[in-house]
Formats: structure tokens, sequence, C-alpha cells
């Protein structure tokens, strides 16, 4: 991929995370750390556009998702989780698991 050379202004603090970063061996220069940030701002807005579309389609085909559906979901998925939770101890409980 081609590279480009651009002026930005950045927080101190972004800077310092930037170098640190770098002196820390988690990214080889400061322009890989913002170029490796970029790519991940990027790559949620592009989700995030995959999102508000699909529920677009699905709204469009099955009517809008309500706060009222939304709060049933919620609970639904609290249920679950306390119930997998609850196998996970009584499973530990047998000693499934080994030490």
């Amino acid at each position: 991929m081609t590279k480009r050379r651009i002026t930005v202004t950045v927080d101190e603090d972004l800077i310092e995370a930037a170098s640190n970063a770098v002196n820390a061996g988690d990214a080889s220069s400061v322009s890989a750390w913002v170029n490796e940030a970029m790519a991940a701002k990027s790559e949620k807005r592009r989700l995030l556009a995959a999102l508000a579309e699909a529920i677009e389609d699905y709204e469009a085909e099955f009517g809008e998702i309500t706060d009222e559906a939304l709060e049933e979901r919620r609970r639904l998925d609290r249920q679950a989780a306390a119930q997998v939770r609850a196998r996970l101890r009584e499973r530990k409980a047998r000693g499934e698991f080994g030490t």
C-alpha cells in the first residue's frame, strides 16, 4: 500500500503513549502506531455502517425494533447467562476441569 506523509496536530498525551508503545516494542514507529490507530478507527466505522444497514434491512422487513423488544432481549440474555454460569459452577464443583 502506498504511504503519504502528512502533518497532523496530536494531543501531547497521545504522542507520549505512541512513544511508549514504540519503546515497549509494541510498534515499530510512531507513524506505524498512528497508522494502526487510523486503520482500527476506519474498520470500526465500516462495521458500524454495515450494522446500521443490517438493522435498516431487518426493520424494513419485520418492523421497527422497539424499546420493549430490546428490553425483553436483554432480560432473556441475562437469564441465559445466569443459567450458563450455574452450569459452569456445577461442572467445576464436580471437578470436570481438573486443577
